[in-house]
């Protein structure tokens, strides 16, 4: 299917020359729509002008669209950031987080003790901390707004001798409750 012809409007003095400075921009966007546009002020066609740039016939209908709606803020380019977010965390939720932290990755039903980011973020859907998929950076981004640091968790070795928990104490690796000291690290974030 075959679209009509679209030109740009009818330039101002000071549209031309803004254009005519785009094309000297140290911005590559900037200095492709102004390009884009007054080829298309020269009577060009859109394909002509997105063969000449290396572009896309639509790319450059979408240049002479966004400057008719914008004018010369056209040459720079909007955010592509989303216009609104929606934390997954709200306080509770990551107070939750840091409780679910503290226990085993084995409580729900997982093949390994260790936690990573990713099955944090799986296990707290599951349970219905958040309720939408996330990805182990939005967990690190919650932690981090506790004020806590996400450290990969160690591997600890445990073993069925009955004496390994005073050997570890004597070792210094657990405190006298039997937990691990501060300063080797739980394996937990906090």
């Amino acid at each position: 299917m075959m679209q009509a012809p679209l030109f740009v409007r009818q330039l101002t003095k000071k549209e031309q020359a803004e254009l005519e400075a785009g094309r000297r921009s140290s911005q590559g966007f900037t200095v492709r729509r102004s390009q884009m546009l007054l080829l298309s002020a020269e009577g060009k066609s859109t394909t002509a002008i997105a063969q000449f740039i290396g572009a896309s016939d639509q790319t450059v209908r979408n240049a002479i669209h966004d400057f008719h709606q914008r004018g010369l803020e056209a040459l720079q380019a909007k955010s592509s950031r989303p216009h609104t977010t929606h934390e997954a965390f709200d306080a509770q939720g990551r107070e939750r987080l840091r409780a679910l932290l503290h226990q085993t990755p084995r409580t729900f039903g997982k093949d390994t003790s260790i936690w990573t980011l990713d099955l944090v973020a799986e296990v707290t859907l599951t349970v219905g901390i958040v309720s939408r998929p996330i990805s182990g950076e939005t967990v690190r981004n919650a932690l981090a707004q506790l004020g806590v640091r996400w450290k990969r968790a160690k591997h600890w070795i445990t073993s069925p001798d009955p004496e390994y928990i005073r050997k570890k104490k004597a070792e210094g690796c657990l405190d006298p409750s039997g937990s691990y000291s501060s300063d080797m690290g739980t394996g937990f974030p906090g």
